[in-house]
């Protein structure tokens, strides 16, 4: 990131670039800034009319087409273009584009983006010795903080400590989330130079995961009117009961996995590396699962997996199913 941040800075450009990782926001907006930087536009649908940009999308990309492509000169321009999006190419099959890397024109660009990237593959290495290959991960607690009190100042505001925890808990620390929150927070917020936590609460969106996490939290304290009240609301929502069961199950996961390292001596930070999970999440996960007995999580998770084979068996409604199991976890004494 910080090597294209560079070239974007100095003008100085590499014909090679890969955009990959689970940060999409990211990696959607470097992939913008370079169209930019190359053909003066990011919109798909001006660079669609320039007969010197080419974009492939997919795994059904045709190597020998994007080659042939490759060798054709720029029509009165600099640069030839070639996007190359979710092709997959950096998993499997791209050792023919690999080789032709090696020795393409020099007025010829390509630029990948993907999901993921296979650091042992020759396409992978083929990229790095031509260009840049830019990881883009999921970003910590602290580095988001710090993101969205920068874009807030670019706005002229303030934001407190509190509205950015909320902000943060309510995207699930989303960065594609956090932007169109933030663009909502400043609408509804347009005649005041702060944003404080009644704005987030008044205007932000509560993600699904949130509503899970809350209704275990019900079920943990014993109180099963709002359990079942969070579950009305998703509802509502219009959210599929399997889906909800589904999410309730990997939460239920995710806190005996954590109660077991943390039994076994592992510190927070520990946690969070070997769970993938952000060091705030796996705090709270922490004080969950406290409520709850090992066998608990182990007979909740075991429920789950019992009622969806019982509403695929057309034994049980689904509806019903997670009814019947926050009824039984938010009412039964450990």
């Amino acid at each position: 990131m910080y090597a294209i941040n560079e070239d974007l800075k100095t003008g100085k450009y590499k014909s090679v670039y890969l955009l990959y990782g689970p940060e999409g926001y990211l990696v959607r907006r470097y992939r913008d800034k370079l169209l930019n930087a190359f053909c003066g536009s990011s919109s798909k649908k001006a660079l669609s009319d320039d007969m010197n940009f080419n974009a492939f999308i997919g795994k059904e990309v045709t190597v020998g087409q994007v080659i042939d492509l490759a060798e054709t000169l720029p029509f009165f321009a600099e640069r030839r273009v070639i996007l190359i999006e979710d092709s997959g190419l950096f998993m499997k099959d791209g050792d023919k584009l690999a080789e032709y890397l090696a020795d393409k024109p020099e007025t010829t660009v390509f630029i990948f983006v993907e999901s993921a990237a296979d650091k042992r593959s020759k396409l992978y290495k083929a990229v790095t010795n031509a260009g840049h290959a830019a990881e883009f991960r999921v970003q910590d607690e602290d580095t988001l903080k710090r993101w969205i009190v920068s874009i807030v100042r670019k706005e002229n505001k303030q934001i407190t400590v509190r509205a950015v925890e909320a902000l943060l808990e309510r995207t699930a620390s989303d960065m594609e989330l956090l932007s169109k929150e933030l663009e909502k927070l400043f609408c509804y917020t347009q005649e005041k130079d702060s944003i404080d936590l009644p704005d987030v609460e008044a205007i932000c969106t509560t993600v699904i995961g949130n509503h899970i996490f809350d209704m275990i939290s019900a079920m943990a304290n014993k109180n099963q009117m709002e359990a079942l009240r969070l579950y009305y609301e998703l509802l509502a929502l219009r959210e599929p009961p399997m889906k909800i069961l589904s999410l309730i199950g990997r939460q239920f996961a995710q806190m005996l996995m954590i109660k077991d390292l943390r039994n076994r001596g592992f510190d927070k930070r520990k946690i969070a590396e070997k769970t993938e999970l952000k060091p705030f999440i796996v705090d709270k996960y922490m004080g969950q699962a406290a409520k709850f007995s090992t066998a608990t999580l182990k007979a909740a998770m075991e429920d789950c997996v019992n009622f969806d084979d019982a509403v695929k068996k057309g034994n049980l409604s689904d509806r019903m199913c997670v009814e019947l199991l926050l009824v039984k976890y938010s009412g039964k004494s450990e």
